[in-house]
């Protein structure tokens, strides 16, 4: 039995959203489906923007197709995701939208492509797609990026993107996810699902936006050097191979790796590589017979890493945290609506715990509504926090009223 769409919409100062769920099977009706909801809260007004997030069981044409007929958004950007959910539901398999109306605000969509071949040329092309840049009107420049994580190096392609700008923007967002496959992942354009490819919903406004970034893990082993690494392959730690560092930590704790089976093991052991302000988080996917480890994100050789360890009541704190980072940074204004990233990895990990987290971020929002995805890699660069590409870390963006 097909579920309908789920609604709850906020109206304040002439700013309205709506965040819609389906788990209708039929991906051309689950576009539809969202789309008449979103056209029925906004009272036939056109959206501003909508961000779908769709399973890949979805045939991504069909569902954005029928999602643009319905409700005919000015600007329509989205993912792939590994794990959708809202401040009222969860599911994997499912699709959910966030749509925005704000007279006060800007939006507009713009696309890099070609990541692989030249990350430096995607980040210039989607900036050039960028309206605020120059002299704007607006005093506040935000863009949630959507990135192809599995086409590599999304660090680098952020900090270009932070070059590009002259770090005239803050950015919030997740690498596209495939229902943890890590086969391919889309971004999505207007009604187009795209690979190899990175997208932007530019935001501007003369209110503030907050974007919160924080996670839940803590150092469980002694510091290491990164002594031998391409891109995402860690060959060594302190120049011993890194499955045999993994062994050595798994027996020290009394815990099981199995290099074979190797991501029960990952899931509660990731690596942190040390940071100005903390540790950003990088996630081993797969072991080599040589003794090598992939990660979802690159590892810099040269870093000092950990081994980190961290627990579902740590991680829903962090979210919680992230939240109210976020809410701080709108001043007087009370939040209207966020969206919320978090990494498939977190959701593996904490099983049906995993609802705690989304919990405490619907707490620290108080009536305010939500969306989002779980990623592969969350995306935040902001003033005084961590910034670039992350892994198993809440970000949380919080619109005001």
């Amino acid at each position: 039995m097909n579920t309908t769409a789920t609604t709850n919409t906020a109206t304040t100062s002439g700013t309205v959203t709506a965040v819609v769920h389906t788990t209708h099977a039929d991906a051309a009706a689950a576009g539809r489906e969202l789309g008449q909801a979103i056209r029925e809260k906004f009272a036939d007004e056109q959206p501003d923007a909508v961000i779908l997030f769709a399973s890949s069981r979805y045939d991504y044409g069909q569902i954005l197709s029928g999602l643009q007929d319905a409700c005919h958004p000015r600007a329509l950007v989205g993912c792939s995701s590994a794990g959708e959910f809202t401040d009222h539901s969860q599911a994997e398999g499912s699709a959910c939208a966030f749509a925005i109306r704000a007279p006060e605000m800007r939006f507009h969509a713009t696309i890099g492509r070609g990541l692989r071949q030249d990350r430096s040329a995607a980040a210039r092309q989607l900036v050039d797609g960028l309206s605020g840049l120059g002299v704007s009107p607006y005093q506040h420049r935000t863009a949630l990026i959507l990135a192809d994580a599995l086409a590599g190096h999304t660090d680098d392609f952020v900090q270009e993107l932070t070059r590009y700008t002259a770090g005239t923007y803050r950015f919030a967002g997740g690498g596209a996810g495939d229902d943890a496959q890590f086969r391919t992942t889309h971004v999505f354009f207007g009604t187009e699902a795209i690979t190899d490819a990175a997208v932007a919903l530019e935001m501007l406004s003369n209110k503030p936006i907050g974007i919160g970034v924080r996670h839940g893990w803590q150092p469980a082993s002694d510091p290491m050097r990164v002594t031998e690494a391409t891109g995402s392959n860690l060959v060594s730690l302190n120049a011993i191979p890194t499955t045999e560092v993994f062994q050595e930590h798994a027996t020290a704790t009394g815990q099981r790796f199995d290099p074979a089976e190797p991501l029960p093991f990952f899931l509660q052991n990731v690596v942190g590589i040390e940071a100005p302000d903390g540790y950003k988080l990088r996630v081993p996917l797969g072991a080599s017979e040589d003794g090598a480890v992939t990660f979802a994100s690159d590892v810099p050789l040269g870093a000092t890493a950990r081994i980190m360890e961290t627990s579902a009541k740590s991680a829903a704190d962090a979210a919680a945290s992230a939240t109210e980072d976020a809410v701080r940074q709108l001043g007087t204004h009370k939040p209207a609506a966020a969206l919320f990233f978090d990494c498939v990895a977190t959701r593996l990990r904490t099983g049906t715990e995993f609802g705690t987290e989304l919990e405490a971020v619907r707490l620290a929002l108080g009536d305010a509504q939500y969306a989002g995805c779980n990623t592969y890699g969350q995306i935040a660069r902001s003033d005084g926090q961590f910034s670039g590409f992350h892994n198993c870390t809440a970000v949380v963006c919080v619109l005001p009223e």
